[in-house]
């Protein structure tokens, strides 16, 4: 397959950004070992090969289990997966590929449940 773009050439806006919300997150209350796990997730909805293989290699040298990392596409029927990771998981599917305009109120109602407000 011919290459159509080269994003890091052309798309340094975009990446700034993206760089950006990750040196958010990375200071926020949520854990390293989850994120990772989320834009492994998020990696595999979009079918960003590089981004699979930057998490994945990320995941394993924090210790994940190739288990976990094999079954996360289907971690909705895998029991391995903790509620706060279940609540993680479904927020960021419901954001990365939103439809209606909005995330639907039950799994906004579970990712507050498990990620409360901090002041």
């Amino acid at each position: 397959m011919r290459q159509r773009i080269n994003a890091f050439e052309k798309g340094q806006g975009a990446l700034k950004a993206m760089y950006g919300l990750g040196i958010y997150l990375a200071k926020s209350s949520i854990e390293q070992p989850l994120l990772n796990l989320i834009y492994f997730r998020v990696s595999q909805i979009n079918g960003c090969a590089y981004c699979l293989d930057m998490h994945s290699k990320d995941l394993r040298a924090k210790g994940e289990t190739e288990q976990r990392l094999h079954v996360l596409n289907a971690w909705r029927e895998a029991s391995f997966y903790t509620g706060r990771e279940r609540a993680a998981l479904a927020w960021a599917e419901a954001v990365t590929s939103i439809k209606e305009g909005n995330v639907p109120d039950e799994i906004y109602r579970e990712a507050i449940n498990q990620f409360p407000k901090k002041n």
